[in-house]
């Protein structure tokens, strides 16, 4: 059976693009999104890292790296706009980052529910087709995920 079409990111506002980005509209390329807390030591530590060594390493035309900011803890310290800004100017994030929409009830936020991720980080390996092809929560050795990314290029 075929992975899944990755359901698509609920999102309040983008940081780092011109225009909210879809998983649709990057159908054809590898996405690989990373689900982060800008207070998740983790998250600092190795997967914001990771990430951006994924967007430096292999072609725009080919693999999408995106942020997602899921906050389900310290939302006074980490919930505003202008904090992510700054945190992603600091830590020269360029890529896209989308906010994870607020639950309409008490709970996570919208995508990270969605997604049922147990934290951050989080990261998801999205293929050419939009299928989820790999959910994981905490760190993932970098030659792991570059051959899992190259794999599904050559898919």
């Amino acid at each position: 059976m075929p992975p899944e079409i990755a359901p698509e990111l609920q999102t309040t506002d983008w940081l780092n693009t011109d225009n909210p980005v879809t998983l649709e509209a990057l159908r054809g390329k590898i996405v690989l999104v990373e689900a982060f807390q800008m207070l998740c030591p983790g998250c600092v530590s190795h997967a914001l890292p990771q990430a951006m060594r994924v967007r430096q390493t292999f072609s725009a035309d080919d693999v999408a790296v995106i942020g997602l900011h899921t906050v389900f803890e310290h939302h006074a310290a980490q919930g505003t706009r202008e904090a992510l800004a700054a945190f992603l100017h600091e830590y020269r994030i360029a890529f896209p980052v989308g906010i994870d929409a607020p639950s309409d009830v008490a709970g996570p936020p919208k995508t990270m529910a969605r997604y049922a991720m147990q934290g951050t980080p989080t990261m998801l390996l999205i293929d050419r087709e939009g299928r989820l092809r790999k959910q994981k929560f905490g760190g993932v050795e970098d030659l792991t995920l570059g051959a899992e990314i190259m794999s599904l290029l050559r898919e």
